[in-house]
């Protein structure tokens, strides 16, 4: 049986199982959940009108916008912090933040930004000049503030205060993205007080100058954010914003169901069929700015050129790396495991980015072809042993894969990578954990190959800019740097300097193209897809959602803050229609829907026990 007709039959059980989920009264989803002891931190007992819940499960390191890189963290930073230059809602060009208008003098050498009249911090003091020149100059003065986004500042030779109102940030050379994009600017007059900035977790009462403060984190529990009176756009219709952690994402769609949250994402294509039609709740999928990839250990270094981590020798070969590129089916994977609902991936550069994504057609891009893979591995002095694993040199080629125990997606990848692998002569051995210990070995290079992804903004200058030998960590902790892949080649970094200096948008696109065509050859990530952003959410509730960009846009994980802060409340009417079933139904639909569960799981394991071997 092919591997794709195995999928149909898991997709209509899995179909089966979703539905039954959805099936269940809201007040017995509500009950289920709180039953479950551990399975996530229950939201407040009285839901507010005015309270707008999300499901989440992010891993966050820190809101210090100074060190922060994780999705969730770095997501909210955005809606607490304004931008000198913000990335407008519908097509993601550069539009006003702090600053009203820019201009440049000395031809393209000195950008200068004139602030908006009138603009306050969340305590009332005014936001100045002060305050950005501050900020610039920590990240371009202290390495350790540097972490998140210093790449964005290296060609900036001075950041200055003309006025109150007026910043001029002179370059070491020409640049074409607006410098003033992507820096959350903080306030001075909190963070100069402040002993060690770098160590400073931010995590309540937080004074900003975005739509929404963060008001409280409580680890793996909530993070609450509150609207911001003082936003120069005006103070948001919604109250507050709370995030609420679970563990998996099957309890989101059910907490979803139940009215426990308001908005779900990174729904699977089965969770996302499932709740098409279901009462008070909305789909929405639309282009994603991020990228999934395999990220290879390609033989770790710090800036200084010192090794680390625990990386199989092998992968330091691009051979090798471009044999497992040459045996995983990246197609497959798009068809049977997304179900279709994306791109196939090229490079890092997401294809909602047309203009600057590696195109599908480029002459570097290889197919999926196991015996090219394997001559490969030959060429490199590989050979195939007495058990089928090949071995140089009496080691054998033998990988770690870090999967996500609670991501159904990285399993699924995991099932169909071993085998192709096999089939080319590497034995993979899965290492299923949770995701804070990968994030944790991802940081120390205590792996061979992990899952990871980006989301991507919509000027590829920082993205770029984490594949440069300067962004390396300094550290053999893998501390002191923000580097994507610990990829490292002079090359590339000539062609990162060229592009950024290069004002002619069309020449700079090739430019662009020729450094994802290196790093897609040099093979540091095998990326597979650009998944549509699948996310639900309760209209019943909630409506006036700004999409970014306006056509085919996402509501979560935008560049930018549009996302969430034009939400309204619908009317209490509206609201009154979504309430819980009589306590007797859900005894009963609760017993009824475990029991089928039960059954239906059981002869899906029994299946892909007979049948998950090609």
């Amino acid at each position: 049986m092919s591997v794709s007709h195995r999928r149909h039959r898991h997709r209509i059980a899995s179909l089966a199982i979703a539905a039954l989920l959805i099936a269940v009264p809201a007040g017995a989803a509500h009950a289920t959940d709180l039953s479950a002891a551990g399975q996530q931190a229950p939201a407040e007992s009285t839901p507010s009108p005015t309270t707008f819940r999300i499901a989440t499960s992010g891993f966050v390191d820190s809101f210090n916008p100074f060190v922060s890189i994780y999705l969730t963290p770095t997501n909210i930073i955005r809606y607490v912090y304004e931008y000198l230059v913000q990335n407008d809602a519908e097509d993601g060009s550069p539009t006003k933040g702090l600053a009203d208008s820019w201009d440049t003098e000395d031809g393209g050498a000195t950008w200068v930004f004139t602030l908006q009249d009138d603009l306050k911090w969340s305590d009332g003091e005014p936001i100045t000049a002060d305050d950005v020149v501050y900020t610039y100059t920590q990240m371009m003065e202290v390495p350790e503030l540097a972490v998140a986004n210093g790449n964005l500042v290296t060609n900036f030779e001075s950041v200055e205060a003309r006025d109150e109102k007026t910043v001029a940030i002179t370059l070491k050379g020409p640049q074409a993205s607006n410098p003033g994009l992507e820096i959350p600017v903080v306030p001075k007059h909190i963070w100069e007080a402040v002993e060690n900035p770098a160590e400073f977790a931010n995590d309540k009462d937080v004074v900003g100058s975005g739509p929404y403060l963060l008001e409280s984190y409580e680890a793996n529990q909530r993070i609450t954010l509150k609207a911001n009176p003082n936003f120069w756009r005006g103070k948001p219709e919604v109250d507050r914003i709370q995030y609420v952690y679970y563990t998996n994402s099957d309890a989101q769609v059910q907490a979803l169901r139940s009215g426990e949250v308001d908005l779900v994402t990174g729904l699977s294509p089965t969770q996302y069929e499932a709740l098409e039609g279901a009462k008070g709740i909305t789909v929405h999928s639309g282009e994603g700015r991020r990228y999934h990839s395999f990220s290879i250990n390609v033989g770790l270094i710090t800036r200084d050129g010192v090794p680390y981590g625990t990386g199989h020798e092998a992968l330091k070969d691009r051979e090798v790396r471009q044999a497992l590129r040459l045996g995983t089916d990246t197609e497959k994977l798009l068809e049977n495991v997304l179900d279709g609902l994306g791109v196939q991936a090229t490079s890092f550069i997401p294809a909602s980015f047309s203009k600057w994504t590696l195109p599908a057609d480029d002459p570097v891009i290889m197919g999926y072809d196991p015996e090219a893979a394997k001559q490969k591995l030959e060429d490199a002095g590989w050979t195939v042993g007495a058990d089928g694993v090949r071995e140089k040199d009496g080691k054998k080629l033998e990988l770690r894969l870090l999967v996500d125990a609670e991501d159904l997606q990285e399993q699924s990848i995991a099932e169909y990578f071993v085998p192709w692998m096999e089939e080319i002569g590497v034995k993979i051995n899965v290492e299923s954990t949770d995701s804070d210990t990968i994030s944790t070995k991802a940081v120390q290079g205590d792996y061979d190959i992990y899952f990871s992804g980006w989301s991507v903004n919509p000027d590829p200058d920082y993205q770029l800019g984490i594949n440069l030998c300067s962004t390396l960590p300094t550290g053999t902790d893998g501390s002191g740097g923000t580097s994507q892949d610990g990829y490292c080649n002079p090359e590339f970094d000539a062609l990162y300097e060229q592009q950024r200096a290069e004002l002619d948008e069309t020449k700079r696109q090739q430019i662009v193209h020729d450094m994802l065509a290196l790093n897609y050859t040099d093979t540091a990530q095998i990326a597979t897809w650009y998944a549509n952003s699948l996310e639900a959410y309760r209209s019943d509730r909630f409506t006036g959602f700004t999409l970014q960009p306006k056509e085919g846009g996402i509501i979560a994980n935008q560049a930018g803050y549009w996302g969430y802060s034009t939400l309204k409340p619908v009317d209490d009417a509206s609201a009154a229609d979504a309430g819980g079933a009589p306590v007797g139904l859900i005894v009963v639909g609760i017993v009824i829907v475990v029991l089928i569960i039960g059954v239906v799981v059981f002869m899906l394991l029994r299946r892909r026990r007979i049948a998950d071997v090609e």
